[in-house]
């Protein structure tokens, strides 16, 4: 659909769904443009030197699992 045409589709509305129109256009400019924001923070994070800094540890592969040994060979040590 071309500009114009929208636009006069828009204004051949009356005011309030032309207020309409206005506030669902500001939800898809809101919806829309915080999405390459997520992806800008991922990717700056992505280079930080401590992501992936355990990925060769086989131990870290099932990380619930080493949180379970540790918590259970700390707990040994104070009993």
């Amino acid at each position: 659909m071309a500009i114009p045409k929208i636009t006069q589709d828009i204004n051949s509305l009356p005011p309030e769904a032309q207020r309409q129109v206005a506030d669902f256009v500001a939800f898809l400019q809101e919806r829309y443009t915080s999405v390459p924001v997520k992806k800008t923070r991922r990717a700056k994070l992505i280079k930080e030197p401590f992501v992936g800094m355990w990925k060769d540890r086989l131990d870290m592969r099932d990380s619930t699992e080493w949180v379970r040994q540790a918590r259970r060979a700390q707990w040994r040590n104070k009993a």
